[in-house]
């Protein structure tokens, strides 16, 4: 029931509501990068949705476009700034995915949409997180953040899509607030977790995905 008819007129409310709350925080943030990086403040990236449908994803720009002398983006360390490192640890840089949920792309609470490249990764007792849309945060995000390996991650995501409830919801909500306001889980650097690195190399070694490789 609350799946069907409620989940998702409550997530466009309290989208909504969420964005007149936090635009002055998300209206400052906007000058405070254009003025630091002296570009667009807005990042977005195509990453796939419900059923896999491909939307472009709303965030704040943690790093600048700093490039070498061959023209290459520098390696993310030497772009993330001081500023960028404060913007996601307080997750202001998710604030503009409330647009996302807003058009119908994300919910405020489900499976983190990851990039497309993943898409050959998932086995297939792991697909059915994308029979709903994807969350701004999710229990896979309360339960560990960024130090799960990836078959734990995508554990949560199914068990959350086979409880799915309003309690639900609001118990994910709370504890996604509790870890804002005590960032120490909150991974700045994505290249600094050898953990997940590895499952990323581990993966590429599976059969399917050099089948998807070589096709």
């Amino acid at each position: 029931m609350y799946k069907k008819y409620f989940k998702r007129p409550l997530d466009f409310l309290l989208s909504l509501f969420g964005l007149l709350i936090t635009s002055p925080i998300l209206i400052l943030a906007i000058i405070a990068i254009a003025i630091s990086f002296r570009e667009n403040p807005f990042f977005t990236q195509k990453r796939p949705g419900k059923h896999e449908k491909i939307f472009s994803v709303l965030k704040l720009k943690t790093m600048n476009s700093k490039k070498d002398k061959d023209g290459k983006l520098l390696p993310d360390k030497y772009r993330l700034t001081p500023f960028g490192i404060f913007i996601r640890k307080t997750s202001i840089d998710e604030l503009p995915q409330l647009i996302n949920v807003l058009k119908g792309d994300m919910s405020l609470i489900g499976p983190r949409p990851l990039l497309i490249r993943y898409l050959p990764y998932y086995r297939e007792n792991e697909k059915p997180r994308f029979l709903i849309r994807p969350g701004i945060t999710g229990l896979a995000q309360i339960s560990g953040r960024n130090y799960m390996t990836w078959e734990e991650r995508f554990e949560k995501d199914i068990e959350y899509m086979h409880n799915m409830s309003f309690k639900q919801d609001l118990f994910i909500i709370w504890k996604t607030i509790q870890k804002i306001f005590n960032p120490g889980e909150i991974e700045v650097d994505p290249n600094s977790n050898p953990a997940m690195l590895a499952m990323d190399l581990q993966r590429k070694e599976w059969p399917e995905f050099k089948h998807v490789q070589k096709s």
